[in-house]
């Protein structure tokens, strides 16, 4: 069964907890797995998307992209999970078009089932690829 993992400014991560502790709780409270087992996993995401660096930072020390990247890996943690980004250009409102955080998702493939994007009809623009293929 598909669970719900939302990334969205609305779930912030957890500003008292470095990076490695906010995705590696998904696994220590939804599994039960020690900290031990949960810690290796959180690395191999992070490396895969060259993040190790931000392991031991808290949020207020992420930039937006850093931040959207550790929310995203957070929501990946899920068992069978079911990625939801809400409004991504809102937690890095900077990025020209989608194209990076495809990319990214690419990436990690192995950790989610699956994963929509919900955003305003309006920023559609920033969904079509460079090539000029509209995206639904």
């Amino acid at each position: 069964m598909r669970q719900a993992a939302p990334v969205s400014v609305d779930v912030p991560l957890l500003s008292n907890q470095n990076v490695l502790m906010n995705i590696a709780l998904i696994k220590q409270y939804h599994e039960n797995m020690p900290m031990s087992k949960a810690e290796p996993i959180v690395l191999s995401a992070l490396r895969k998307l060259d993040l190790e660096r931000i392991a031991y930072k808290r949020n207020p020390d992420l930039n937006n992209e850093e931040r959207f990247f550790a929310m995203l890996l957070r929501a990946s943690m899920v068992q069978n999970a079911l990625v939801i980004i809400d409004r991504p250009f809102k937690i890095i409102p900077h990025l020209q078009n989608i194209d990076y955080i495809f990319q990214a998702l690419k990436n990690i493939e192995d950790f989610y089932l699956s994963c929509h994007i919900y955003d305003y009809e309006w920023m559609r623009e920033k969904y079509e690829a460079l090539s000029g293929e509209k995206r639904n």
